[in-house]
């Protein structure tokens, strides 16, 4: 099969570039909003380097500490409080579990009432989305220290603020699921009659449930890491003694509570991924061997 190449004379592009020009070049508008938008970015990033002092000769000073630091952390030693270490990780691990179910029921009806589709109402909608973003724009370590200092020093305080942050979360997370749902069984469930509580039974949860479970097995993976945090500030579990040892600096003790920390995240990080892939009907892929 033969071919030829077809070339354009100056005319047609000339005719082309008038009719569509922004095929050939953004228009000067949008490339000044561009540079300035870029320029802005470069601006406010080199005074940030320049306020805290972010220098490449800082950075190679602090290299030598790091090193010695790193050094001091091997081998990692558990010596007497191995057994006290495991039940302070287990103990990291309830309170994100906890924590993450309460929320994660919670967070339901708080998703319900800012879906559009569902609440029709804009002034409903307005209040309880302003109250989930007031629920999750506090961080979890400042909801900490204020229930550490309403219920004290232990697990609760860090159980009651990851109800109260991700319960916000949650809620965000469901709404947009309910809101993405297919209209064709709730318009079925209506036209059968049913009411509104029918409609969300019936229309809504079967297809948004496993959307809502997946989301709450992530903020279970991450709030074992957060707990742990949460534990740095008084909230109990494992963070106390990794606070305690780094303060002390036990640097050996220091580096066996991180690896038991690691551990324990890369398995619920495994458990869940494997659930949340048969949530949502998908198997993930295994290598064949040869």
């Amino acid at each position: 099969m033969n071919t030829r190449s077809v070339g354009l004379d100056p005319g047609a592009i000339a005719r082309a570039r008038l009719i569509g020009p922004g095929a050939f070049e953004a228009p000067l508008r949008q490339r000044l909003m561009l540079w300035l938008v870029t320029g802005g970015v470069g601006a406010f990033t080199a005074y940030c380097l320049v306020l805290f002092e972010v220098s490449p000769l800082r950075l190679w000073q602090g290299l030598d500490k790091l090193v010695d630091v790193l050094g001091h952390m091997f081998p990692p030693t558990a010596k007497d409080s191995g057994w006290d270490y495991a039940y302070a990780m287990l103990q990291t691990v309830a309170m994100a579990f906890l924590g993450t179910v309460i929320a994660s029921i919670l967070a339901i009806p708080l998703g319900i009432a800012c879906a559009k589709n569902l609440v029709p109402n804009w002034v409903v909608r307005f209040v309880f989305r302003r109250s989930n973003d007031v629920l999750r724009g506090v961080d979890q370590m400042i909801w900490a220290l204020i229930f550490v200092r309403a219920v004290g020093l232990g697990p609760l305080a860090g159980i009651l603020a990851i109800i109260i942050s991700d319960t916000g979360t949650l809620a965000k997370l469901y709404s947009e699921a309910i809101e993405n749902a297919d209209k064709r069984p709730v318009e079925g469930v209506r036209a059968c009659g049913g009411n509104a509580l029918q409609t969300i039974r019936f229309g809504i949860l079967p297809q948004v449930l496993p959307i809502m479970l997946s989301n709450a097995l992530y903020i279970f993976e991450s709030n074992t890491r957060s707990a742990t945090i949460l534990g740095i500030v008084g909230a109990g579990g494992i963070g106390f003694y990794l606070a305690d040892r780094i303060r002390t600096m036990l640097w050996e003790e220091a580096s066996f509570i991180v690896l038991m920390i690691l551990a324990t995240v890369y398995a619920i990080d495994w458990a869940s991924r494997r659930v949340r892939s048969r949530l949502i009907g998908t198997t993930e892929s295994t290598p064949a061997l040869h």
